[in-house]
Protein backbone atom coordinates (compact mmCIF):
# COMPACT_ATOMS: atom_id res chain seq x y z
CA UNK A 1 0.00 0.00 0.00
CA UNK A 2 1.68 3.29 -0.80
CA UNK A 3 2.14 5.42 1.93
CA UNK A 4 3.05 9.11 1.53
CA UNK A 5 4.15 11.66 4.30
CA UNK A 6 3.03 15.39 3.73
CA UNK A 7 4.26 18.42 5.60
CA UNK A 8 4.14 22.10 5.33
CA UNK A 9 1.80 24.50 4.28
CA UNK A 10 -1.74 23.31 2.33
CA UNK A 11 -0.29 24.45 -0.74
CA UNK A 12 3.36 21.96 0.54
CA UNK A 13 0.83 19.45 1.62
CA UNK A 14 -1.23 19.37 -1.81
CA UNK A 15 2.39 19.24 -3.76
CA UNK A 16 3.84 16.92 -2.37
CA UNK A 17 0.54 14.49 -2.65
CA UNK A 18 0.36 15.22 -5.84
CA UNK A 19 3.62 14.46 -6.88
CA UNK A 20 3.99 11.05 -5.02
CA UNK A 21 0.07 10.22 -5.49
CA UNK A 22 0.38 10.92 -9.31
CA UNK A 23 -0.90 7.61 -10.87
CA UNK A 24 -3.19 6.70 -8.44
CA UNK A 25 -5.00 10.07 -8.56
CA UNK A 26 -4.80 9.54 -12.15
CA UNK A 27 -6.76 6.22 -11.62
CA UNK A 28 -9.55 7.82 -9.47
CA UNK A 29 -10.18 10.11 -11.79
CA UNK A 30 -10.58 7.65 -14.63
CA UNK A 31 -12.21 5.59 -12.19
CA UNK A 32 -14.89 8.47 -11.24
CA UNK A 33 -15.12 9.17 -14.97
CA UNK A 34 -16.39 6.02 -15.79
CA UNK A 35 -18.87 5.57 -12.90
CA UNK A 36 -20.23 9.28 -14.03
CA UNK A 37 -21.06 8.35 -17.04
CA UNK A 38 -22.52 4.88 -16.27
CA UNK A 39 -24.43 5.55 -13.47
CA UNK A 40 -25.20 9.57 -14.62
CA UNK A 41 -24.89 9.49 -17.83
CA UNK A 42 -22.03 12.56 -17.68
CA UNK A 43 -18.98 12.90 -19.43
CA UNK A 44 -15.98 14.55 -17.65
CA UNK A 45 -16.12 18.01 -19.15
CA UNK A 46 -20.00 17.99 -17.56
CA UNK A 47 -18.47 16.54 -14.17
CA UNK A 48 -15.40 19.28 -13.72
CA UNK A 49 -18.71 22.29 -15.00
CA UNK A 50 -20.59 20.31 -11.68
CA UNK A 51 -17.69 20.84 -9.69
CA UNK A 52 -16.89 24.42 -10.72
CA UNK A 53 -20.08 25.56 -9.25
CA UNK A 54 -18.17 24.53 -5.63
CA UNK A 55 -15.76 27.30 -5.93
CA UNK A 56 -17.21 30.19 -4.83
CA UNK A 57 -19.08 29.22 -1.69
CA UNK A 58 -15.73 27.14 -1.16
CA UNK A 59 -13.71 30.37 -0.82
CA UNK A 60 -15.54 31.29 1.47
CA UNK A 61 -15.94 28.34 3.75
CA UNK A 62 -12.65 26.61 3.91
CA UNK A 63 -9.98 28.84 1.50
CA UNK A 64 -7.52 26.89 3.36
CA UNK A 65 -8.52 23.34 1.77
CA UNK A 66 -9.14 24.66 -1.85
CA UNK A 67 -5.35 25.62 -1.06
CA UNK A 68 -4.38 22.06 -0.35
CA UNK A 69 -6.52 21.00 -3.72
CA UNK A 70 -4.83 22.87 -5.50
CA UNK A 71 -1.19 21.97 -4.42
CA UNK A 72 -2.59 18.46 -5.57
CA UNK A 73 -3.49 19.43 -8.80
CA UNK A 74 0.00 21.56 -9.19
CA UNK A 75 2.06 18.44 -8.01
CA UNK A 76 0.13 16.09 -10.11
CA UNK A 77 0.03 18.36 -13.53
CA UNK A 78 -3.54 18.17 -13.84
CA UNK A 79 -6.36 20.78 -14.02
CA UNK A 80 -7.66 21.89 -10.75
CA UNK A 81 -11.60 21.28 -11.43
CA UNK A 82 -10.26 17.53 -12.09
CA UNK A 83 -9.32 17.39 -8.53
CA UNK A 84 -11.95 19.49 -6.83
CA UNK A 85 -14.40 17.48 -8.79
CA UNK A 86 -13.09 13.84 -6.75
CA UNK A 87 -13.55 16.01 -3.13
CA UNK A 88 -17.08 16.67 -3.78
CA UNK A 89 -17.60 13.92 -5.97
CA UNK A 90 -19.98 12.59 -3.49
CA UNK A 91 -22.25 16.24 -3.47
CA UNK A 92 -22.02 16.02 -7.31
CA UNK A 93 -23.44 12.70 -7.76
CA UNK A 94 -26.36 13.28 -4.93
CA UNK A 95 -26.81 16.78 -6.37
CA UNK A 96 -27.92 15.27 -9.75
CA UNK A 97 -29.38 12.92 -8.65
CA UNK A 98 -31.87 15.62 -6.47
CA UNK A 99 -32.40 17.08 -10.18
CA UNK A 100 -32.26 15.65 -13.66
CA UNK A 101 -31.61 11.77 -12.51
CA UNK A 102 -34.25 10.82 -9.45
CA UNK A 103 -34.79 8.21 -11.03
CA UNK A 104 -31.67 6.67 -11.54
CA UNK A 105 -29.95 4.22 -9.15
CA UNK A 106 -26.66 6.20 -8.30
CA UNK A 107 -24.38 3.39 -6.40
CA UNK A 108 -22.22 5.04 -3.13
CA UNK A 109 -20.18 3.63 -1.28
CA UNK A 110 -21.60 1.58 1.76
CA UNK A 111 -20.15 0.43 5.04
CA UNK A 112 -20.67 -0.66 8.76
CA UNK A 113 -19.24 1.05 11.69
CA UNK A 114 -18.75 0.74 15.32
CA UNK A 115 -17.67 2.88 18.00
CA UNK A 116 -17.32 0.92 21.13
CA UNK A 117 -16.11 2.26 24.66
CA UNK A 118 -15.33 -0.63 26.95
CA UNK A 119 -14.16 -0.49 30.41
CA UNK A 120 -10.55 -0.11 29.50
CA UNK A 121 -10.43 1.14 25.43
CA UNK A 122 -11.89 3.11 23.35
CA UNK A 123 -12.75 1.27 19.35
CA UNK A 124 -13.86 3.11 16.12
CA UNK A 125 -13.88 0.81 13.65
CA UNK A 126 -15.34 0.51 10.36
CA UNK A 127 -15.30 -1.70 6.92
CA UNK A 128 -15.35 0.79 3.39
CA UNK A 129 -17.19 -0.95 0.82
CA UNK A 130 -16.80 0.80 -2.76
CA UNK A 131 -15.96 -0.88 -6.18
CA UNK A 132 -13.10 -3.32 -6.66
CA UNK A 133 -11.49 -0.85 -9.22
CA UNK A 134 -11.01 1.83 -6.88
CA UNK A 135 -9.06 0.14 -4.82
CA UNK A 136 -6.38 0.19 -6.55
CA UNK A 137 -6.53 4.30 -5.74
CA UNK A 138 -6.19 3.62 -2.16
CA UNK A 139 -3.18 5.62 -0.45
CA UNK A 140 -2.24 5.98 3.35
CA UNK A 141 -1.52 9.79 4.02
CA UNK A 142 0.31 11.15 7.06
CA UNK A 143 -0.21 14.78 7.21
CA UNK A 144 1.40 16.90 9.70
CA UNK A 145 1.43 21.11 9.31
CA UNK A 146 4.46 22.48 11.71
CA UNK A 147 3.45 25.99 12.96
CA UNK A 148 0.20 25.70 12.97
CA UNK A 149 -1.97 23.81 16.43
CA UNK A 150 -3.05 21.29 14.69
CA UNK A 151 -2.93 17.78 14.95
CA UNK A 152 -1.07 15.50 12.99
CA UNK A 153 -2.80 12.95 11.37
CA UNK A 154 -3.53 9.59 9.44
CA UNK A 155 -5.94 8.27 6.63
CA UNK A 156 -7.10 6.33 4.32
CA UNK A 157 -8.08 7.40 1.84
CA UNK A 158 -8.49 7.38 -2.40
CA UNK A 159 -6.03 9.34 -3.76
CA UNK A 160 -6.54 12.80 -4.46
CA UNK A 161 -8.79 13.36 -1.74
CA UNK A 162 -8.39 15.55 0.90
CA UNK A 163 -10.37 14.00 4.21
CA UNK A 164 -11.43 10.55 4.77
CA UNK A 165 -10.93 7.61 7.18
CA UNK A 166 -8.24 7.88 9.90
CA UNK A 167 -7.28 9.23 13.12
CA UNK A 168 -4.50 12.33 14.39
CA UNK A 169 -2.50 12.21 17.03
CA UNK A 170 -4.89 13.64 20.28
CA UNK A 171 -6.21 10.34 19.91
CA UNK A 172 -9.77 11.88 17.55
CA UNK A 173 -10.97 9.44 14.75
CA UNK A 174 -13.11 9.78 12.14
CA UNK A 175 -15.40 7.02 9.84
CA UNK A 176 -18.27 7.34 7.53
CA UNK A 177 -21.34 5.71 6.13
CA UNK A 178 -22.64 7.09 2.85
CA UNK A 179 -26.32 7.73 2.90
CA UNK A 180 -28.53 8.79 -0.07
CA UNK A 181 -30.87 11.78 0.73
CA UNK A 182 -32.71 14.12 -1.61
CA UNK A 183 -30.62 17.80 -1.61
CA UNK A 184 -27.40 19.35 -2.10
CA UNK A 185 -26.56 22.66 0.19
CA UNK A 186 -23.20 24.74 -1.56
CA UNK A 187 -23.61 26.73 1.45
CA UNK A 188 -22.35 24.02 3.71
CA UNK A 189 -19.41 21.41 4.34
CA UNK A 190 -18.88 18.71 1.40
CA UNK A 191 -18.77 15.51 3.11
CA UNK A 192 -15.06 15.28 2.62
CA UNK A 193 -14.30 18.51 3.59
CA UNK A 194 -16.45 17.56 7.12
CA UNK A 195 -13.68 14.65 7.35
CA UNK A 196 -10.97 16.52 7.33
CA UNK A 197 -11.91 19.20 10.03
CA UNK A 198 -12.86 16.33 12.19
CA UNK A 199 -8.99 14.95 11.37
CA UNK A 200 -8.05 17.90 12.37
CA UNK A 201 -10.01 18.49 15.64
CA UNK A 202 -8.23 18.79 19.57
CA UNK A 203 -11.36 17.01 20.85
CA UNK A 204 -14.11 15.33 20.28
CA UNK A 205 -16.86 17.51 21.53
CA UNK A 206 -14.58 20.35 19.68
CA UNK A 207 -14.78 18.23 16.21
CA UNK A 208 -18.74 17.86 17.19
CA UNK A 209 -18.94 21.22 17.49
CA UNK A 210 -17.15 22.22 14.28
CA UNK A 211 -19.58 19.95 12.00
CA UNK A 212 -22.73 21.07 13.73
CA UNK A 213 -21.84 24.60 13.32
CA UNK A 214 -20.58 24.72 9.36
CA UNK A 215 -23.26 21.72 8.39
CA UNK A 216 -23.05 19.66 5.83
CA UNK A 217 -23.46 20.08 2.08
CA UNK A 218 -25.14 16.49 1.51
CA UNK A 219 -26.26 12.80 3.21
CA UNK A 220 -23.96 11.00 5.45
CA UNK A 221 -22.97 9.45 8.68
CA UNK A 222 -19.49 10.51 10.29
CA UNK A 223 -18.67 8.61 12.83
CA UNK A 224 -16.53 10.59 15.60
CA UNK A 225 -14.33 8.71 18.44
CA UNK A 226 -11.91 10.11 21.19
CA UNK A 227 -10.53 8.06 24.28
CA UNK A 228 -13.84 9.06 25.82
CA UNK A 229 -16.52 7.39 23.51
CA UNK A 230 -18.29 7.94 20.10
CA UNK A 231 -20.70 10.54 18.72
CA UNK A 232 -22.75 9.51 15.74
CA UNK A 233 -23.32 12.29 13.21
CA UNK A 234 -26.48 11.71 10.93
CA UNK A 235 -26.06 14.43 8.13
CA UNK A 236 -28.41 15.78 5.53
CA UNK A 237 -28.24 18.91 3.39
CA UNK A 238 -30.83 20.32 6.60
CA UNK A 239 -29.71 19.06 9.35
CA UNK A 240 -26.67 17.60 11.43
CA UNK A 241 -28.32 15.38 14.50
CA UNK A 242 -26.67 13.28 17.33
CA UNK A 243 -26.29 9.75 17.47
CA UNK A 244 -25.59 8.80 21.30
CA UNK A 245 -23.71 5.99 22.95
CA UNK A 246 -26.56 3.08 23.84
CA UNK A 247 -27.05 1.57 26.95
CA UNK A 248 -23.62 -0.76 25.95
CA UNK A 249 -21.88 2.06 24.92
CA UNK A 250 -21.75 1.52 21.66
CA UNK A 251 -22.71 3.02 18.23
CA UNK A 252 -23.53 1.00 15.42
CA UNK A 253 -24.20 2.44 11.71
CA UNK A 254 -24.63 1.59 7.93
CA UNK A 255 -26.42 3.12 5.13
CA UNK A 256 -29.35 4.71 6.13
CA UNK A 257 -30.62 7.17 8.51
CA UNK A 258 -31.84 5.81 11.92
CA UNK A 259 -32.70 8.98 13.84
CA UNK A 260 -36.15 11.17 12.93
CA UNK A 261 -36.11 11.90 8.41
CA UNK A 262 -39.77 13.15 8.39
CA UNK A 263 -38.36 16.25 7.32
CA UNK A 264 -36.41 14.22 4.29
CA UNK A 265 -36.95 12.45 1.05
CA UNK A 266 -34.59 9.26 1.67
CA UNK A 267 -35.46 7.02 -0.83
CA UNK A 268 -35.06 3.33 -0.58
CA UNK A 269 -31.47 2.32 -1.51
CA UNK A 270 -29.48 -0.14 -0.12
CA UNK A 271 -31.52 -3.06 1.21
CA UNK A 272 -28.89 -5.07 3.04
CA UNK A 273 -28.36 -1.39 4.79
CA UNK A 274 -30.97 -2.52 8.19
CA UNK A 275 -29.46 -6.36 8.09
CA UNK A 276 -26.38 -5.70 8.59
CA UNK A 277 -27.33 -2.60 11.24
CA UNK A 278 -28.93 -5.51 13.07
CA UNK A 279 -26.00 -8.30 12.66
CA UNK A 280 -23.35 -5.91 14.17
CA UNK A 281 -25.13 -4.91 16.95
CA UNK A 282 -25.87 -9.09 17.40
CA UNK A 283 -22.46 -10.10 16.90
CA UNK A 284 -21.34 -6.95 19.49
CA UNK A 285 -23.47 -8.05 21.75
CA UNK A 286 -22.12 -11.63 22.25
CA UNK A 287 -19.05 -10.19 22.84
CA UNK A 288 -18.42 -9.26 26.30
CA UNK A 289 -14.70 -8.45 26.36
CA UNK A 290 -13.34 -7.10 23.30
CA UNK A 291 -9.88 -6.61 21.90
CA UNK A 292 -9.53 -5.39 18.52
CA UNK A 293 -8.49 -9.09 17.21
CA UNK A 294 -11.88 -10.03 18.38
CA UNK A 295 -13.53 -6.67 16.91
CA UNK A 296 -11.78 -7.32 13.35
CA UNK A 297 -13.34 -11.11 13.66
CA UNK A 298 -16.29 -9.14 14.08
CA UNK A 299 -15.98 -7.86 10.32
CA UNK A 300 -14.94 -11.29 8.86
CA UNK A 301 -18.75 -12.01 9.09
CA UNK A 302 -20.67 -13.28 5.89
CA UNK A 303 -24.31 -13.31 7.32
CA UNK A 304 -26.80 -11.95 4.12
CA UNK A 305 -23.57 -12.92 1.74
CA UNK A 306 -22.60 -11.03 -0.26
CA UNK A 307 -24.36 -7.71 1.19
CA UNK A 308 -22.99 -8.90 4.39
CA UNK A 309 -20.58 -6.85 6.88
CA UNK A 310 -17.77 -8.84 4.82
CA UNK A 311 -18.86 -7.42 1.78
CA UNK A 312 -18.49 -8.97 -2.14
CA UNK A 313 -18.99 -7.43 -5.62
CA UNK A 314 -21.10 -10.36 -6.58
CA UNK A 315 -24.80 -10.40 -7.84
CA UNK A 316 -26.56 -7.48 -6.52
CA UNK A 317 -23.94 -6.69 -4.61
CA UNK A 318 -22.02 -3.25 -6.94
CA UNK A 319 -19.32 -3.60 -4.23
CA UNK A 320 -16.40 -4.99 -1.91
CA UNK A 321 -15.20 -4.46 1.58
CA UNK A 322 -11.89 -2.88 -0.15
CA UNK A 323 -10.19 -2.01 3.81
CA UNK A 324 -11.36 -2.56 7.35
CA UNK A 325 -9.62 -0.16 10.15
CA UNK A 326 -9.85 -1.04 13.53
CA UNK A 327 -8.46 1.84 15.84
CA UNK A 328 -7.95 1.81 19.12
CA UNK A 329 -8.15 5.23 20.12
CA UNK A 330 -7.21 4.42 24.15
CA UNK A 331 -3.56 3.71 22.73
CA UNK A 332 -3.54 5.63 19.54
CA UNK A 333 -3.35 3.40 17.08
CA UNK A 334 -4.56 1.19 14.11
CA UNK A 335 -4.44 -1.82 12.08
CA UNK A 336 -5.36 -1.54 8.52
CA UNK A 337 -6.51 -4.31 6.82
CA UNK A 338 -6.87 -4.05 2.82
CA UNK A 339 -8.59 -6.74 0.87
CA UNK A 340 -11.29 -7.95 2.50
CA UNK A 341 -11.14 -9.28 6.50
CA UNK A 342 -11.41 -13.11 5.24
CA UNK A 343 -8.95 -12.59 2.14
CA UNK A 344 -6.76 -9.80 2.52
CA UNK A 345 -3.16 -8.64 1.12
CA UNK A 346 -1.62 -6.68 3.38
CA UNK A 347 -1.98 -5.61 7.08
CA UNK A 348 -0.47 -1.54 8.27
CA UNK A 349 -0.06 -0.84 11.83
CA UNK A 350 -0.34 3.08 12.27
CA UNK A 351 0.33 4.80 15.73
CA UNK A 352 0.85 8.01 17.02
Amino acid sequence: MLQIRCSGTPHEIGVTHGVLAKEKIDGSIHFYGDLFQKSCSMIWPDVVQEASKCVEPLEKLSPRYLDEIRGIAEGANLPFLDILALNVRTEIVFGLFSDASKNVDIPSDGCTSLGWLTADKSFLCQSWDWMVEQGLNLIICHISQPGSDIPDFSMVTEAGIIGKIGFNSKGIGCCLNAIKCRGVDPSKLPIHFALRKVLESPSREAAVEAIKSAGVAGSGHILIGDATGSTGLECTSKWVKEVVMDETQRVCHTNHLILDKSDVDEPPWLDDSPGRLARIRELTAKLPDPTSNAIFDIFKDTDGYPGSINRKQEGKSNAETLFNIVMDLTSKSAQVTFGRPTDFREQVILAF
